[in-house]
């Protein structure tokens, strides 16, 4: 499980050094692919897996599915973490997350995100603002 929100910096290789604290469960590889609201997801390759399948069973003939599915599965990349903990981002997802010097990592269960800390701070204070209506309209589903 991947919680919490680390501060990191991303070098002129394009390396950042993934938190120690999640390196254990990601092993020598992961996967990072194109995310939602300007950030990158990165993955276990095992829930990579899993999530990759359930996109490929979707069906095609829907626009939706097709353009989400090229989304995560086109812009992804196996990335090996080398022996200081760290992974080369490639220049098209660094571009995609407007990735700068500094970045956040925030731990989301089965996934992390990758943001530029300037993004990752603008969408924090707005929902942070909205909390009350998002919790809201989440107690709509039973959460």
């Amino acid at each position: 499980m991947f919680i919490g929100e680390y501060s990191a910096t991303i070098d002129d290789k394009g390396r950042i050094s993934v938190p120690a604290k999640f390196r254990a469960q990601l092993k020598t590889q992961v996967v990072v692919t194109r995310g939602l609201d300007s950030s990158l997801f990165l993955y276990s390759v095992d829930e990579w897996t899993k999530l990759a399948e359930k996109l490929a069973s979707l069906p095609i003939a829907t626009a939706n599915t097709r353009a989400f599915a090229r989304l995560m599965l086109a812009g992804a990349m196996d990335c090996e973490v080398d022996k200081q903990g760290r992974i080369i981002l490639p220049g098209y997802l660094q571009e995609f997350a407007k990735l700068n010097k500094k970045i956040i990592f925030a731990g989301l269960f089965n996934r992390i995100e990758v943001w530029s800390e300037e993004l990752w701070n603008k969408y924090k204070q707005q929902t942070e603002r909205d909390s009350n209506k998002i919790a809201e309209q989440l107690g709509t589903i039973g959460v």
